[in-house]
């Protein structure tokens, strides 16, 4: 029979998980994106990034410097914000609502829902924190203001805030004269307006002046810590997503909040006692060590980033992501649902 037959070291019923779970995922994408806190996280994150510029410019020096370490910092504290509630509001409420007896009821194993689940919530994060370093990297592309006489950055401000407030009305435009959904709308044209927005304005000066391709300030060492800032929010997005098969929103919320503030600190609190002390050493090695993804202090003193210490990083955060999966599935296999 060909339903027998492994198809490239694959069987059937390893493809039939894998559609299932690709279902779950594309549906959880979607209802992640129309949540309001979604939407509400995303455009709080794009309006923080030019407030980002005024206040980089009340430092003594290096201004641009702390405008990039203000960047980064927003898009994880965005990333973190929304896998807390993003994860609760697909898993919990489904929990509680006692729809997710819909679906386990069926021939889906708890494990691959919870694999869907997460697969489209990192779907639904990478669009949000992609849109955010746009707005991210535009805000580094105008730098701060260091005196009155500096020229504000035009083609920044035109294809940044300018874009975004056409996409809107645009958005509204189709929704009122054709019924398309103005969520929907808003992504499908803003992401790709916004990235030709942002490319164009590397090839523009600040009055206009056309000339060779111009990063300002960043370089591709940057791109290399924003995506490390990625990888974390990767991880907290398994953590928040474990978390929601037992507690609800505001616990899972506390939980992420608590375990990025010990990871931060992690080398300052156990690394030396780790040496005498046989807990602080399992407890070194356990806690998630959020530092490893927070390169742009290095970046900004002119260190080069070696490629394979990108690889290794992504590689610890998926490691970290799986275990944090796997135990959420041993809790969610656990937990009464009927």
């Amino acid at each position: 029979m060909l339903s027998k037959q492994p198809l490239h070291g694959w069987g059937f019923r390893e493809l039939e998980l894998m559609k299932k779970m690709l279902a779950i995922a594309r549906a959880t994408f979607v209802e992640t994106t129309r949540q309001p806190i979604y939407g509400v996280v995303l455009l709080s994150t794009l309006f923080l990034m030019p407030l980002n510029v005024g206040l980089a410019a009340f430092t003594l020096k290096d201004d641009n410097k702390l405008l990039m370490e203000l960047g980064l910092s927003t898009l994880l504290l965005s990333g973190l914000f929304l896998a807390s509630f993003s994860a609760s509001s697909v898993l919990t409420r489904e929990i509680e609502n006692k729809t997710v007896l819909t679906i386990v009821s069926k021939p889906v194993s708890r494990p691959v829902f919870l694999m869907g689940k997460y697969l489209g919530l990192i779907l639904a994060l990478a669009l949000a924190y992609y849109v955010g370093f746009l707005g991210f990297f535009l805000s580094v592309q105008h730098k701060v203001l260091e005196s009155s006489a500096d020229e504000w950055h035009w083609p920044v401000l035109v294809f940044g805030p300018g874009m975004i407030l056409f996409v809107f009305v645009l958005a509204g435009i189709y929704n009122f004269f054709r019924d398309k959904p103005f969520i929907g709308t808003v992504f499908k044209l803003g992401v790709p307006l916004l990235t030709l927005g942002a490319v164009a304005t590397c090839f523009f000066g600040r009055s206009w002046q056309v000339g060779q391709i111009n990063l300002g300030i960043a370089n591709f060492d940057v791109f290399k810590a924003a995506f490390l800032v990625f990888c974390s929010v990767m991880m907290l997005t398994a953590i928040a997503l474990a978390a929601s098969t037992r507690v609800g929103q505001v616990l899972t919320l506390l939980i992420c909040v608590g375990v990025l503030m010990v990871g931060l600190i992690s080398d300052y609190l156990l690394s030396q006692a780790a040496e005498a002390s046989v807990v602080a050493r399992v407890a070194y090695k356990i806690i998630p060590n959020f530092n490893f993804f927070w390169i742009i202090d290095a970046v900004n003193a002119g260190m080069t980033i070696p490629n394979s210490y990108v690889g290794l990083t992504a590689a610890y955060a998926t490691c970290v992501s799986l275990a944090a999966l796997l135990a959420g599935a041993v809790l969610f296999q656990r937990r009464e649902v009927g």
